[in-house]
């Protein structure tokens, strides 16, 4: 049993919230009066399965990644709820360089971005794609220059296409991220990698599992992404 004030402090701690984007809700959801929490889920996405199987398993809180913009009445269970969103994306520890740091590569510190890390590599990008498949069934990519070898990646946890111009500017040939949308393939100067929006923040949960573990019982929710893949 641990204050859950507590747990929230070592989130804060690595993603302050006044790091979030103004239109963001991240920080409580749901506050309940208890102050001890004993189980802790962790999902990236609060839905209505992932609150059933909070109560199936015990917990009495839940932290997500992405926040909710509207609560439904259906959702006050006497569970706390807790997001941290585009503070944990900006953090170093955070959505998108869990995902680097799982791919085995380092980040250029030298580069600052909110969202974006960049990776120096001279690294064939037909290994970038190997490197990536462990992580994702669901890859797509564009690349205009028809680059052979990736000397610069930009990489953007979620929803990150859009920043191909800050990748560009800095030098990159390539952008790691998700929801790649139609036009911005059309539009892009350099390519970019789409392993989904659900797969490129999935990692961070360990990063969070880590930095928790050791003060309350942690429970991964059980989710996937939700598009189904058509294997030809």
């Amino acid at each position: 049993m641990v204050n859950k004030y507590e747990l929230t402090q070592i989130i804060e701690d690595i993603a302050p919230l006044e790091s979030a984007e103004p239109w963001d809700l991240s920080g409580w959801i749901i506050e309940t009066p208890r102050l001890a929490t004993t189980k802790v889920m962790l999902c990236l996405t609060i839905t209505d399965d992932i609150l059933c199987q909070a109560e199936a398993c015990g917990c009495d809180m839940i932290i997500s990644h992405h926040p909710l913009f509207t609560v439904p009445l259906k959702f006050n269970r006497g569970i706390d709820i807790y997001c941290a969103h585009t503070n944990l994306d900006k953090a170093a520890c955070g959505t998108t360089e869990t995902l680097i740091k799982q791919l085995g590569l380092g980040v250029n510190r030298g580069i600052e971005h909110d969202f974006l890390r960049f990776c120096d590599l001279n690294m064939p990008f037909a290994e970038l794609l190997e490197r990536l498949k462990p992580f994702s069934k669901n890859i797509r990519y564009t690349n205009p220059q028809s680059i052979a070898n990736v000397t610069r990646a930009a990489f953007c946890g979620g929803s990150g296409a859009d920043f191909w111009h800050d990748a560009y500017a800095a030098g990159a040939d390539v952008l790691v991220t998700g929801d790649l949308k139609f036009h911005t393939a059309l539009d892009s100067e350099i390519a970019i990698i789409d392993i989904g929006h659900f797969e490129s923040e999935v990692p961070v949960l360990s990063e969070l599992t880590r930095l928790l573990n050791n003060k309350v019982q942690i429970i991964k929710a059980e989710e996937k992404s939700p598009f189904i893949q058509i294997n030809s």
